[in-house]
């Protein structure tokens, strides 16, 4: 007598946009290699591209080793600037990181399938990076609207994925996933202009410290020339505007493409206080996201058809 196992289904998993919250991907995927859930194809958007690219290169121990050594100071370090003609940052040193990193150079010579989203910003439209060039692939998919510089491949101008497809749920069905497992970092976000803010408005009611006659004359006496720029009043800054914008758009487009692409699962790190370039973050991001994905690893189990 023959006795026939279910096949397991082919997991797909789908990465999704959020800056430093995407240390979180490290810990979701470490809780599902635990599980013994295999991940047979990855995609990712923005930060879930960066990710994405170091799991499916095989190297993801790597890239938890390096996240987890950085402090603000790394952070800064990635920082180059340059004239704002279409981006304030040019990139150069992310792609200096990846090359340095990754040990593969295009995504065909990846183990596992891989696929980065962008959007072109000509079109509007959404831009699947599944062959060629793994570093401009995943350059592109990060390059956020206003801060980094677009990258031009061809005639095209490549921007963050997220502007399209903050969880790209439908391009892992694309690449023939049967069951996506879907990470959505864009949940309970505190924005940096709602930081500030509340920040700002806090050290107002607790000054204490009256100031002396002569710190009065001198604050008078520079007001003229600094109010602009030390104002106390919760003003964003030009970064403040910028992040804030793009989270509040990722949030209803997410909100949105999930209902038309549903996941099988999706699993939704707390992880919304980790603000935009809290790189140095890593070690409780990454916890979060271990946490969030053990509490569905039974439900995902017995989905693909594997014993729990």
């Amino acid at each position: 007598m023959f006795i026939f196992r279910k096949r397991p289904k082919k997991v797909g998993l789908a990465l999704g946009a959020g800056a430093a919250r995407g240390w979180a991907h490290i810990g979701v995927i470490q809780a599902l290699r635990e599980a013994e859930i295999p991940i047979n194809i990855v995609v990712g958007t923005s930060i879930g591209a960066f990710v994405g690219a170091f799991l499916a290169a095989d190297q993801l121990k790597d890239l938890e080793r390096l996240a987890l050594n950085l402090d603000w100071k790394d952070v800064i370090g990635f920082l180059d600037f340059t004239l704002p003609k279409s981006g304030l940052i040019d990139g150069k040193k992310v792609t200096d990181f990846l090359t340095q990193h990754l040990s593969q150079k295009t995504i065909e010579e990846l183990p596992l399938p891989f696929a980065a989203v962008a959007t072109d910003i000509i079109t509007g439209k959404e831009v699947v990076l599944n062959a060629g060039d793994i570093i401009e692939a995943v350059r592109a998919s990060i390059a956020i609207p206003g801060i980094f510089t677009p990258v031009q491949m061809g005639e095209t101008f490549l921007v963050d994925g997220g502007v399209v497809n903050p969880v790209p749920v439908n391009v892992a069905k694309d690449l023939g996933s049967e069951f996506v497992i879907a990470v959505d970092l864009n949940t309970h976000i505190i924005t940096p202009a709602m930081k500030k803010v509340k920040k700002q408005r806090h050290s107002q009611t607790e000054k204490s410290q009256p100031l002396n006659l002569n710190q009065i004359k001198e604050k008078i006496k520079a007001l003229p020339y600094l109010r602009k720029w030390v104002s106390e009043e919760p003003i964003p800054n030009i970064f403040d505007v910028i992040l804030t914008s793009i989270y509040v758009m990722e949030q209803e487009i997410t909100t949105y493409k999930l209902s038309l692409y549903k996941p099988d699962v999706i699993i939704k790190p707390q992880v919304g206080y980790i603000g935009f370039m809290d790189f140095h973050k890593a070690a409780e991001a990454i916890a979060e996201g271990y946490r969030a994905t053990m509490e569905r690893i039974v439900q995902i189990k017995s989905a693909i058809g594997l014993r729990t």
